[in-house]
């Protein structure tokens, strides 16, 4: 099998190219490296800026000379705070890069994608564990950005795009050695670099209708997501297909205060916590339903969350 892999020099997509590979795949990477590191790919790179006007004409030239079995699409700004400060920056880099890749893969009759999605798509939803059918809602433009993408790719049926969408829930941990998150905007690297650094870890909020307090998350391994991009690529053999979007996560979630518990256990370190504020738009609880993905698909992920934060502890 011949995959192509947008964004696959980063954290996410560097995962998904070693198991992609792993499993007997031949690779070819498009990054614009804005995020990706380039040592992390040892397969064919190409550079390209998926939004840039040259790019329809890079990715149908690349895709001419590869015939590419299936496209997994993972490249996009993903920071919400700069997405409420820069939404035109968001809307141009997200809407309009999936849309050049999809004109390419219309020319060249590249029919099966999987594309990069995000539980942010649900906004702030009031329910114990959110299902796929829930409806959508989200509360900043980073969230619209993929909310639209699933939209796209949706109407892009029409000229035979067999398409499926993976609503991930919080992505975390490390599969292979080299390979961590050094973005550190999410709650555990940002909690082993204060850790590290001698500092106290931030709970924001503890006052959520939560048992104890602070706000509960869905946390999956990112070497479990990268399976699950795998299973989708599968998927999209099927002539026949339910559904096309589905929830990543484990179905079982996670307070802040439970995941510094096991960060203690990780790293050996007996730290002082901080309360501070919550943070506007924050939802107390957010877990995924992933019945559809299980009883579709065959997945379900395999690490919980002490492996998880041990994992990303190592390769800290």
């Amino acid at each position: 099998m011949k995959l192509l892999v947008t964004g696959g020099a980063g954290y996410i997509g560097s995962h998904v190219v070693r198991i992609a590979e792993a499993s007997g795949a031949e690779v070819t990477v498009v990054d614009d490296l804005s995020t990706g590191i380039v040592n992390r790919v040892s397969c064919p790179l190409e550079e390209i800026q998926l939004a840039n006007d040259g790019a329809v004409s890079q990715l149908t030239q690349l895709m001419t000379e590869t015939k590419f079995d299936a496209v997994i699409h993972l490249a996009a700004k993903k920071q919400v705070g700069e997405s409420v400060e820069q939404p035109e920056s968001y809307y141009k880099d997200n809407i309009g890069g999936l849309a050049n890749l999809l004109t390419a893969m219309r020319a060249t009759n590249t029919l099966k994608l999987v594309f990069s999605s995000s539980a942010a798509t649900y906004g702030m939803p009031d329910v114990e564990a959110v299902n796929e059918d829930y409806p959508p809602n989200p509360i900043n433009p980073y969230g619209q950005t993929k909310l639209v993408g699933e939209w796209l790719v949706k109407a892009a049926g029409v000229w035979g795009l067999r398409g499926v969408n993976l609503r991930y829930f919080n992505v975390a941990g490390t599969g292979h050695p080299g390979l961590g998150d050094t973005a550190a905007l999410n709650l555990i690297p940002i909690a082993i670099g204060q850790v590290k650094s001698g500092k106290s870890p931030i709970v924001f909020g503890n006052d959520y209708p939560t048992p104890d307090g602070s706000c509960i998350r869905d946390y999956v391994h990112v070497q479990d997501l990268a399976a699950a991009h795998l299973r989708a690529v599968e998927y999209l053999d099927q002539p026949k297909r339910s559904f096309d979007t589905f929830n990543v996560g484990t179905g079982v979630g996670a307070s802040v205060i439970e995941v510094l518990d096991e960060l203690k256990k990780a790293s050996g370190v007996d730290f002082e916590i901080e309360i501070g504020d919550r943070r506007p738009g924050d939802p107390p609880r957010l877990v995924a339903d992933v019945s559809r993905i299980k009883n579709e698909l065959g997945f379900e992920c395999e690490k919980n969350l002490g492996e998880i934060v041990q994992s990303a502890w190592d390769a800290s």
